[in-house]
């Protein structure tokens, strides 16, 4: 029934500072849309941003910044990313390390975004298929 992904919802205490962490950071684009609604893109899916207290309606039942884990597929390297976050001043929580996801075996780091969400970065793992 389901074909894919288009977007999922973020509450954050500090729009700017997400904006910041998820463009420089992972290089996702910032996407203005709406009446003042704010979103980052990256490929054909978008997260929209909830400022924490002013949700837009409807919502989860319960919005909180830093309850979010989520995992994204990178077009680059382990390395390259790595690079990047470090030039970003974004540290690694934990990685690299072998994973399962939803296709298959990965390599991911861990890092967390400016609410704590846990943000998994991942490769598909070729030399465990």
């Amino acid at each position: 029934m389901i074909a894919s992904l288009d977007h999922f919802v973020l509450t954050v205490k500090d729009i700017d500072a997400t904006v910041a962490f998820y463009c420089d950071g992972l290089g996702m684009k910032h996407v203005a849309f709406g009446e003042g609604r704010i979103a980052v893109a990256y490929g054909s899916q978008k997260i929209n941003l909830h400022h924490a207290g002013h949700e837009f309606d409807p919502k989860s039942a319960n919005p909180t910044p830093g309850s979010g884990d989520m995992c994204f597929i990178l077009k680059v390297s382990l390395a390259a990313a790595q690079e990047r976050l470090r030039a970003a001043g974004i540290d690694i929580v934990e990685g690299p390390v072998g994973r399962i996801g939803a296709a298959g075996p990965l390599r991911s780091i861990y890092v967390r975004d400016p609410d704590q969400n846990l943000v998994e970065l991942s490769v598909i793992d070729r030399t465990s298929v």
